[in-house]
């Protein structure tokens, strides 16, 4: 089912990166309000609705994220995806694997962009997220090698380099068609943790003690936890030409509210999607359960499907 959030714009502790791969102090980004201003009147001027698609349960939440995928990969069969990991989107890739293998959904011109990746783990440590992707994904379906985009957590030397090419090989392929995302306990998306800039690009980021805790219970008993991660930032996020986040369960649910239907503010990194044009949460019943407007966006949800239904494809 689907609702749209309140179109009320606020905006709230924008700041720089405090972990940026340079030294020095957090500074002010003087370019990033422009940014943010150009993005607020592209958003009024293209509608700039939140849609929130309200599921039962977790596995009603993934068939819809991956109708969703499914939509964009037929419709422009080479189409460039950017990949989420985490248990959130498991279900997601298990339905996206059924409907190539029973329904011959095409994969093979897509072009993928994870988000991010652990720093220090190499692609067969099996809590990476290159490891997550062939387990969940690219075994089982048939998108091409050379097509498959996942940040090196293993490099070493010069990240800013590393990481300014991942953002040229986005750019060589057009952009992010759709971009899969799902969010953090502290509001993170990829890993903008908190104090994240808006216009951030890919780079080298320390995790958050909260960030690494929960995900502590990934890793072996006394095996060392990555403290920072590569990810694409804010600003390249942002640039997708469509944005879908998944969440799902009760503990989720008061970052949710926070990002659909609270100020956009660098605490919650998740909030800056309010600025974008084209943006859909995926969640389910737990997950929406503080949103303070529900109600209405039910009845958002059959005026949508009477009179825009497009909106939902």
């Amino acid at each position: 089912m689907v609702y749209i959030a309140p179109a009320g714009i606020v905006l709230c502790g924008c700041v720089a990166d405090g972990d940026s791969t340079r030294d020095g102090p957090k500074r002010a980004n003087v370019g990033l309000f422009a940014f943010l201003w150009d993005e607020i009147a592209s958003s009024l001027g293209n509608g700039g609705e939140m849609l929130v698609l309200l599921n039962s349960g977790y596995e009603e939440m993934s068939r819809e994220a991956a109708r969703i995928v499914a939509g964009t990969v037929r419709s422009k069969p080479n189409a460039t995806l950017g990949l989420a990991t985490g248990s959130t989107t498991v279900g997601m890739y298990k339905e996206l694997a059924r409907l190539h293998q029973e329904q011959g959904l095409d994969f093979s011109k897509v072009i993928t962009f994870n988000l991010d990746e652990y720093l220090g783990l190499a692609a067969e440590h099996p809590q990476s997220f290159h490891c997550f992707m062939r387990e969940n994904f690219f075994t089982h379906v048939n998108v091409a090698s050379k097509n498959i985009h996942i940040p090196d957590g293993t490099i070493g030397g010069d990240y800013e380099e590393y990481c300014a090419a991942y953002e040229r090989a986005i750019r060589e392929a057009g952009g992010i068609d759709l971009q899969i995302l799902g969010i953090g306990r502290n509001g993170h998306i990829g890993f903008n943790e908190p104090t994240s800039s808006f216009g951030s690009r890919t780079r080298l980021k320390v995790l958050t003690n909260e960030t690494i805790e929960d995900n502590r219970k990934f890793f072996g008993a006394g095996e060392e936890m990555p403290q920072c991660a590569i990810t694409m930032g804010i600003g390249t996020i942002l640039e997708a030409k469509r944005i879908l986040l998944l969440a799902t369960g009760a503990a989720k649910a008061e970052t949710v509210a926070e990002a659909i239907e609270g100020p956009i503010t660098a605490s919650v990194t998740a909030s800056c999607l309010q600025l974008h044009p084209d943006v859909t949460f995926v969640i389910d019943e737990a997950a929406g359960a503080r949103l303070k407007q529900r109600d209405y966006y039910r009845r958002v949800m059959e005026m949508t499907a009477r009179f825009t239904p497009n909106r939902l494809s």
